[in-house]
């Protein structure tokens, strides 16, 4: 007979069973190893509010974690309790979230995001222009596959974005065409691999099994595809993944540099900007709002005063520069 599952690779199956990304699958594993670690291994079972609350408070006392952190550790401990062991005790909802200082974000001037972008090139200037000219999440415009661009419409389809809301943004018209040539190189790219005998990309939801085909189709291939093949942590398969973040985020921190701006500015800035940017020019603020996919309109209010006058006819800031 079998050995049950270890508690950690319940998580994961549990995790993998609710569709949960790679990162949350990881980040979950960690916090969770580390809630056992710090009561001496004891089960989470045997264990309760007190032990919960002493090990966020350890994480913010000792620890010195931002609030953002430690509700992270907490909604992984909860998901412990709830999804996988089914504990259904009152204290679980009790347990305090911490509270977010609420800051205003980095928002830059048309001028800055000019310059900033004057300091990029290639796929790094590309993905650039889709955060502030459709105001795109990182991960949402690394994401995107191939079917997911409309040349014709100017649209981009965002798919299961945060909350996994499907939503629809501009295709700015300055970056369509730089975009099509980028994606005659990713052909290209995709024919050498399946030449080789790969070519195939991660599909959601076990699509892999019912349309076994569908991996190595142009439509699913990724637009950001990594340099490299890799290894698929969850299905061990060799694939060609996205672009890697950190490669962005490491390129826009050397040219907010080279462009000599002082703020901490970031490719969710290039978002922020966007917003603002928008909100300053007169959108109205509820088409801003389904533009950025925030569920609250209170979200969206953050950037800027409201001003309703009317949101048709919406032009991407980028097409402004």
């Amino acid at each position: 007979m079998a050995d049950p599952p270890k508690l950690l690779d319940r998580v994961r199956d549990k995790i993998r069973l609710k569709h949960y990304s790679i990162r949350t699958e990881q980040s979950y594993v960690q916090w969770i190893r580390r809630y056992i670690l710090h009561h001496d291994k004891r089960h989470p079972a045997e264990m309760g509010a007190v032990e919960v609350e002493a090990f966020l408070t350890h994480l913010a006392v000792e620890g010195n974690v931002a609030a953002s952190t430690q509700n992270q550790a907490r909604s992984a401990i909860l998901f412990l309790y709830k999804e996988v062991l089914g504990t259904a005790l009152p204290w679980l909802d009790n347990v305090e979230q911490a509270k977010k200082p609420k800051r205003l974000p980095v928002v830059l001037t048309p001028d800055e995001v000019r310059t900033l972008l004057a300091q990029l090139s290639g796929m790094h200037w590309l993905v650039a222009v889709l955060l502030y000219g459709a105001g795109l999440r990182l991960m949402e415009a690394l994401r995107l596959r191939v079917q997911d661009v409309d040349f014709k419409r100017r649209e981009i389809l965002v798919r299961e974005g945060k909350g996994f809301k499907d939503r629809v943004t501009m295709l700015p018209e300055l970056v369509a065409k730089p975009l099509q040539l980028h994606l005659v190189a990713v052909k290209t790219l995709q024919q050498k691999d399946l030449a080789e005998g790969y070519g195939e990309v991660f599909l959601p939801y076990a699509l892999e099994r019912k349309y076994p085909s569908a991996g190595k189709s142009w439509g699913w291939q990724y637009v950001f595809p990594a340099g490299n093949r890799s290894v698929d942590p969850r299905s061990g398969q060799t694939r060609r993944h996205h672009v890697d973040e950190q490669t962005i985020q490491r390129a826009v921190k050397q040219a907010v540099r080279n462009a000599g701006i002082v703020r901490p500015a970031t490719p969710h800035t290039l978002r922020h900007s966007f917003a603002t940017h928008l909100l300053q020019n007169g959108q109205d603020i509820r088409t801003v709002q389904e533009l950025l996919g925030h569920e609250d309109v209170q979200t969206t209010m953050i950037y800027t005063h409201v001003l309703n006058k009317g949101g048709r006819g919406v032009v991407s800031p980028l097409d402004g520069l």
